[in-house]
């Protein structure tokens, strides 16, 4: 039996443009409407910059050997609570802040003080049975079933809150010196202007081994890989604020995935029953659909919202330490 606590970090993200800058004085509004026509300018930030820091989770673990050196292990842990985000803006000199989606979707700044603020937030569960045959005291070979749940929410807001229209909406053309509230018009609550959440439901098959790679008295030093073939169960929800109404959409698809496992760990036997573990662990994912890759799915027209598919070509790198204890009885 083994009780142990991960600290895990996450990189690697769709490449996707979230908000651009636009000189202020281009008219946002003109006598023809929305200036769409107008592409936006410098990238200000983009998706792969959120890199999620270090979040907690455990892992347990039950496994039984047989003397004739076959045995069975059982193993789950998640990690929750990865989370990223950064905030754009207000600019000096004030620029105007524009994200730009498909379709006819754009998201300015109500007010010249406001930033725009993006937050990526995943959740990793893990579930895994294996049977194991030892082919040498030290080398373990493993086979067996696994299920993986990886989610990825990102999510647009504006910040801080309306005071009230802004002057903008009235004023043809309007500039950024126009992104004022209008006097005595009433505050506007802003919802999230755009959210996208994806489920990865991951099943299949792994093997792999496990190797004592170097043993001086009570200390050693333990190796482990597998890889395997999934099938994912892939579904993304978005809803898209246009004019501070929400509207949502929904698209799910079937697609193989792959995933790799690697750790090194540091073992200090205290009697012959109880050992306690130090050590690094990789968790490498391929095929996944992750939130901001959905952007590029998702198409909008003044008054619908579309999820015209589901992106599964993402990949991302789960990595850093472990620490724990094994109990033998």
């Amino acid at each position: 039996m083994s009780v142990e606590a991960l600290a895990f970090g996450r990189s690697g993200t769709a490449n996707q443009s979230l908000v651009s800058l636009v000189r202020g004085d281009v008219p946002w509004w003109t006598p023809a409407g929305p200036n769409t026509t107008n592409v936006p300018g410098v990238e200000a930030l983009n998706s792969h910059q959120l890199s999620q820091r270090l979040a907690a989770g455990p892992r347990l673990g039950l496994s039984y050997r047989d003397p004739s050196g076959y045995g069975v292990e059982l193993s789950y842990f998640n990690v929750l609570g990865l989370k990223a985000s950064k905030g754009i803006g207000p600019e000096a000199p004030a620029q105007w802040l524009v994200m730009k989606a498909p379709g006819t979707f754009w998201q300015t700044q109500d007010y010249a003080y406001q930033s725009m603020a993006w937050q990526d937030e995943s959740r990793l569960h893990s579930l895994e049975a294996n049977a194991r045959f030892d082919v040498s005291p030290r080398v373990t070979l493993l086979a067996g079933v696994r299920w993986l749940q990886f989610s990825d929410r990102l999510q647009g807001t504006l910040d801080p809150p309306d005071l009230g229209q802004p002057l903008w909406k009235f004023n043809v053309p309007s500039r950024l010196a126009d992104a004022v509230p209008l006097p005595g018009s009433p505050v506007v609550l802003n919802p999230p202007f755009w959210t996208s959440s994806t489920t990865n439901n991951l099943y299949g098959v792994q093997v792999g081994a496990r190797a004592t790679v170097w043993e001086l008295d009570r200390f050693s030093l333990e190796a482990i890989a597998k890889v395997g073939l999934f099938e994912n169960h892939a579904t993304h929800t978005a809803l898209v604020s246009m004019q501070k109404q929400i509207y949502p959409a929904q698209a799910a698809t079937d697609a193989v995935a792959f995933v790799g496992q690697g750790g090194i760990a540091a073992r200090y036997r205290l009697n012959e029953r109880v050992a306690f573990k130090l050590g690094y662990e990789a968790l490498w994912l391929g095929g996944l659909a992750l939130a901001p890759a959905q952007i590029h799915d998702t198409a909008t027209t003044p008054s619908s919202v579309t999820a015209t598919g589901v992106n599964c070509r993402s990949t991302t790198l789960l990595q850093g330490v472990i620490a724990g204890m094994e109990y033998a009885f």
